[in-house]
């Protein structure tokens, strides 16, 4: 009996390489070390806690993009199959670490206006980063759940962190209620799966069915096997496991609380679950359909089709009369969810479509990260309530402002030469290829409803006769460093869009 105990806890520790995760220790590492230097540097040196944490994360991003390897490592598992990486993971790792790094930028500004814990802050932006990065190298339903509830309980915190303002603690609430109630539904769908796949009387009934390959091969051999109460169990726990994804990504019918936590949360933090946390979900999306619910294809794509099809219609009609720009931003980031889902269905039938959603992803990063830069710049204390109203004759009086909103307003929309222009090519190609005309007609009316409303906030920005004075004061300017990174969105933006081959993921 003891050698079978040592033979067994020896092949599991086996794949226990703790170098493979290498970059998410050194960012929980990094997030003790902040708490420590606020309580071991003087007030007076406590400005170096935000450096700490930016150049920390540069350090870190230089060790996935080195050490770890960026392209062709192959697949490889660890920790008993409980994560593997791939092409995809290390790319999307890279992708978490530029988003913190920006977040914390981001952070810096915003809470140089605020009276409000700093540290705690930055703490929490690196866990949330190394969880997400853990979570799309999830093979197992396990470390999924663990790591998508370590990012979302450290984002209740962040939604809610403006303590004196009724809208951040608003949303706060609102994001706690409906983030519990998706991961009820989540967490419901694995049990399901978790014990018709685990039951002896099936066909590949498996000890581990909370494995994604132990649960795909359950599923491809039972698919014609299965019928009634079996099949309908199977089917029902996908349909819940999927639901709860789409929350995270903010798809109807999945969307309510888009509008107003964007609102009322943080401008960094509002960027930060725009951008990282849906690109998070749609990694986990794609992990899912490749996997353990590929024999689900015909099942489950008419479904996401109709998400899909209702996410552009209800987020393009729902922006166009919209005046709050967090909301806007909001309202427009569930259209591109959209946008994305045709992409990811697409990557059913026309596999290279994995790369079009990852390139969408990152024109997307360096789009909302410009515009949420300007507007953190532009926010007083109280962003929550920017309106179209206060961008009247923005462009004039802060001209670099002003360039950088375009650029990033018109890659959103989709306009060349930018890279989001490109992004959505991509995607409406892949689309066709599969098939998929449907879709792909109303993205294209998506793309021209959205052409409305965001050149409303050009228009605003560059046309209109001012009528209140909010944006001309110094703490609209921005500074060398601010500069210096919304420029390189920007430049970044241009080049991938006339030089899509520039990035590393196009293949």
């Amino acid at each position: 009996m003891n050698e079978l105990l040592i033979e067994f806890l020896g092949g599991f520790t086996k794949t226990n390489q703790w170098s493979a995760i290498l970059p998410e220790i050194m960012l929980g590492v990094l997030a003790l070390a902040l708490l420590g230097a606020e309580m071991a540097l003087p007030k007076n040196k406590q400005t170096l806690i935000p450096r700490l944490a930016i150049w920390g994360q540069v350090i870190v991003l230089l060790v996935v993009i080195g050490c770890v390897g960026w392209c062709n490592v192959g697949e490889s598992e660890y920790f008993s199959g409980l994560i593997i990486q791939n092409d995809m993971t290390q790319i999307m790792r890279a992708f978490f670490l530029v988003s913190s790094i920006v977040v914390c930028y981001l952070g810096q500004i915003y809470l140089s206006k605020q009276s409000l814990p700093k540290t705690e802050f930055y703490a929490l932006v690196l866990i949330i980063a190394a969880a997400m990065m853990l979570l799309v190298q999830s093979a197992n339903f396990v470390m999924l759940f663990v790591a998508l509830e370590t990012v979302t309980v450290a984002f209740y915190v962040l939604v809610a962190y403006s303590r004196t303002s009724q809208f951040s603690l608003e949303s706060g609430l609102k994001y706690l209620i409906l983030g519990a109630l998706s991961s009820g539904i989540l967490l419901f769908g694995i049990v399901l799966l978790y014990g018709i796949a685990g039951s002896p009387e099936l066909m590949g009934s498996s000890r581990d069915s909370l494995n994604y390959n132990e649960l795909a091969n359950f599923i491809t051999l039972n698919t014609n096997n299965l019928i009634g109460v079996d099949n309908m169990i199977v089917k029902i726990g996908a349909l819940l496991v999927v639901a709860g994804i789409c929350f995270k990504i903010g798809a109807v019918p999945f969307q309510i609380w888009v509008p107003d936590v964007y609102q009322g949360a943080p401008t960094p933090v509002t960027a930060y679950l725009a951008v990282a946390s849906k690109a998070a979900g749609f990694i986990v999306l794609i992990q899912l359909l490749h996997g353990p619910f590929i024999s689900l294809k015909e099942f489950l794509v008419p479904v996401l089709s109709v998400i899909a099809a209702a996410t552009i219609l209800f987020g393009n009609v729902a922006a166009v009369t919209q005046r709050n720009v967090k909301r806007l931003m909001g309202l427009s980031g569930i259209a591109h969810a959209g946008y994305l889902l045709v992409g990811v269905i697409a990557s059913l039938y026309v596999p290279w479509a994995v790369y079009a959603v990852i390139f969408y992803l990152v024109t997307y990063l360096l789009a909302t990260f410009a515009v949420f830069g300007v507007m953190s710049l532009a926010a007083d204390a109280d962003d929550a309530n920017q309106e179209l109203d206060h961008y009247e004759n923005f462009a004039r009086k802060r001209p670099f402002l002003g360039g950088v909103l375009v650029c990033g307003l018109g890659s959103l929309a989709g306009i060349p030469p930018l890279g989001g222009f490109i992004g959505k090519l991509f995607l409406f190609v892949a689309a066709f290829q599969a098939g998929l005309y449907g879709l792909l007609g109303i993205s294209v009316l998506g793309v021209v409803i959205s052409i409305y409303y965001y050149f409303g906030w050009i228009r605003e920005c560059y046309f209109s006769a001012p009528s209140i004075e909010v944006v001309d004061d110094a703490s609209c300017s921005a500074t060398l460093a601010d500069r210096i990174l919304l420029g390189a969105l920007v430049v970044a933006t241009v080049v991938i869009g006339l030089l899509p081959a520039a990035l590393p993921i196009i293949r």
